[in-house]
């Protein structure tokens, strides 16, 4: 879903016979293309006719949005590297009509983009918030941070599918692989009876201590690679955020790739919170509330 707006003193409007034509609705256009980069080239080409048909000069404002989705950051620079300015905007922020049915379409959600553009231009900063769009070398590291957590996320699963096959036959061995995987082959695993444990289960815990071992080797190697690609920068705050207590290593790499990536300007540190939906404008008011609270009870308490 992208919206586009021409953005000068004759916005959306069209001199025919010394008059201005305003346009109130925006026009929908849309873009099929199987590509992506034939589906750019096609918004291009509607952004360059468009200026043709409202005899636009050639240094206009355009400013292009577009919902946040799985398309993430590379429609922003692809435009931005092209002169055109573009945002990404959060969906939940637009605001919608809750006490009633709405209708639902594609069309009415790109001409509700693109009035909330126009007053978000205006200076009306509520009405939808942009996301704020990081550099191709910090989003390539969190790659390394994300896939580290879902391998240990995958090790974690593969040891608990391990054990809980076994406890079904009253097995109630270690899961290490190290020394499972020797003792499954040398048939010392058995059942509560110490019968042998069916071959059908002994070879799904074959195939399951094979995808652990791989998961494991995937894990540790990875962590060398993050520790070998950190920039030197990034180690040092690193090194600092661990001097916390209840921050390990893993712990101040995530807060490093995943949140102090950006710079964050408010003294009250509202924003981080926002930034990791913590808290919002109606969270900030609770805040505010309860220390005025706070403090009328202190200094009741220091009067008495």
């Amino acid at each position: 879903m992208v919206g586009t707006s021409f953005w000068r003193c004759h916005s959306n409007c069209r001199p025919r016979s010394g008059k201005w034509r305003f346009r109130e609705k925006p026009a929908v256009h849309t873009v099929s293309a199987s590509q992506a980069n034939l589906r750019l080239q096609a918004v291009l080409e509607l952004i360059a006719q468009d200026r043709q048909k409202w005899s636009l000069p050639s240094n206009v404002r355009v400013v292009v949005s577009y919902e946040a989705g799985q398309d993430a950051f590379w429609i922003v620079r692809a435009l931005c590297s092209r002169g055109i300015e573009s945002y990404m905007i959060d969906a939940a922020s637009i605001r919608v009509e809750r006490h009633k049915r709405r209708a639902k379409t594609d069309r009415l959600d790109a001409i509700k983009l693109v009035t909330n553009l126009r007053a978000w231009l205006h200076g009306e900063r509520d009405r939808m918030h942009v996301v704020r769009v990081p550099s191709v070398e910090d989003e390539a590291l969190r790659h390394l941070i994300r896939d580290r957590g879902q391998l240990h996320k995958e090790v974690l699963q593969h040891r608990e599918r391990i054990r809980k096959l076994l406890v079904t036959m009253g097995c109630w061995d270690e899961v290490d692989h190290r020394s499972f995987a020797r003792r499954l082959s040398h048939g010392e695993l058995v059942c509560h009876d110490g019968t042998p444990l069916p071959e059908e289960l002994r070879e799904r815990l074959v195939r399951e201590t094979a995808r652990l071992e791989l998961a494991e080797q995937q894990l540790a190697a990875l962590e060398r690679t993050l520790e070998e690609r950190l920039p030197t920068p990034v180690r040092e705050r690193i090194t600092h955020l661990r001097r916390l207590r209840g921050v390990g290593h893993i712990g101040a790499s995530r807060l490093m790739l995943e949140l102090f990536w950006r710079q964050f300007n408010n003294p009250h540190h509202r924003s981080q919170g926002r930034s990791l939906q913590l808290c919002g404008r109606r969270a900030d008011a609770f805040l505010s509330a309860v220390r005025w609270w706070a403090g009328r009870c202190s200094r009741t308490c220091a009067r008495s």
